[in-house]
């Protein structure tokens, strides 16, 4: 089975070495690895403004914080992401209004998204779901237009593009994740990504319970309350390792994306998605949309292939039931959509094998 994610791991004998030295050092908290790791992250992105982080979902909780989204202040998100960008808003009391997604792509729909702002609207946050990039050139008029900053979730969408410049390096805030099966992992782990240099110590200082890593403990002075978000050495040793093969991981899927984007077009029973203008997707799943897609994913797996719409919208959930409105664009797309293996595991012959059984049909 040629399977839909799968993290890439570096070779053992280049890994372990540099795991065993951090391992009995003495020091595997945050520390001087977490450092170098942060600096190569930066160059990668070009953003000196990048911090470390446990998780993705940590970069978001401080994204809402330093954006000043505060109990009963409005943030317009999308349905179409992974649990965590959600239930992040609701951690800072937050309430979160649906913007319906654009039909052609599954991304948030900036001219719903401008019906949606009230008075009450304090952010807005945008996922790069599956690794495209949403409309920045609406969404930033948007943002210019109301004042309202821009949380870019690109979980996602490591090494994808707005006009050339790396996501990452365009709105005041961006997360990245780090998880187990995104493009680089370094098991768990994330970045956020700031344009503020007093947010971003504001930040370094939230990550460690509000204290000051560049004092010492006995000269601290917690301001506010903070929290355990800092990565550690030992996580940050993997990313630092990893550092190494990100570019080439990373250009494996967009390779594999544009030849799919190439070879399936007019295929018999599948609409590419459209990407949007001034953007370049990274690809991290591969997406399109199919007909009769339950009998599209089993004659896949049938055929050796995983193929799967991977994620639960996330405006069913419990939690959320005083935000509900009606979506007619994502009822539409989340019956259509599916994702078929793109990332670095998937060679010439592996691709080919894919797109020769989806042009069989089903």
């Amino acid at each position: 089975m040629i399977p839909l994610v799968k993290p890439f791991i570096p070779a053992r004998e280049v890994l372990m070495p540099e795991l065993e030295k951090i391992l009995y050092s003495g020091y595997i908290a945050e520390g001087e690895a977490v450092y170098q790791f942060e600096d190569k992250f930066r160059g990668y992105l070009k953003n000196p403004l990048s911090l470390a982080l446990h998780s993705g979902t940590d970069a978001l909780h401080l994204a809402l914080i330093l954006a000043g989204v505060k109990s009963g202040d409005e943030v317009i998100s999308t349905p179409m992401t992974a649990e965590p960008t959600n239930t992040s808003i609701a951690m800072v009391g937050g309430k979160v209004i649906w913007g319906d997604v654009d039909p052609r792509n599954g991304l948030l729909d900036p001219h719903d998204v401008e019906k949606m702002i009230s008075e009450r609207t304090k952010a807005i946050v945008l996922v790069h779901y599956a690794g495209m990039v949403c409309d920045m050139n609406e969404f930033y008029r948007i943002s210019q237009k109301y004042d309202l900053p821009i949380i870019e979730d690109a979980a996602h969408a490591l090494g994808s593009k707005y006009r050339g410049r790396m996501t990452g390096c365009n709105s005041p805030y961006t997360i990245f994740s780090l998880q187990a099966i995104k493009h680089m992992t370094t098991v768990d782990g994330g970045f956020l990504c700031l344009q503020n240099v007093e947010e971003f110590d504001r930040a370094r200082r939230l990550r460690w319970f509000g204290l000051d890593k560049k004092r010492s403990r006995l000269e601290n002075d917690i301001t506010e309350v903070g929290f355990k978000y800092a990565m550690n050495n030992v996580n940050a040793t993997i990313g630092n390792v990893q550092m190494r093969y990100l570019e080439d991981v990373i250009n494996r899927y967009i390779v594999n994306g544009k030849y799919y984007d190439r070879v399936l077009a007019g295929v018999d029973g599948v609409q590419l998605v459209q990407y949007s203008p001034d953007t370049e997707a990274s690809y991290w799943l591969y997406t399109m949309k199919v007909k009769d897609r339950e009998n599209f994913i089993r004659m896949m797996e049938a055929n050796g292939v995983m193929a799967s719409p991977l994620h639960h919208r996330s405006d069913t959930h419990s939690i959320f039931g005083t935000s509900k409105r009606n979506l007619p664009n994502m009822d539409k797309w989340y019956k259509e959509f599916v994702h078929i293996p793109c990332g670095w595991w998937v060679g010439d012959e592996e691709r080919e094998r894919i797109v020769e059984t989806i042009k069989k049909g089903w």
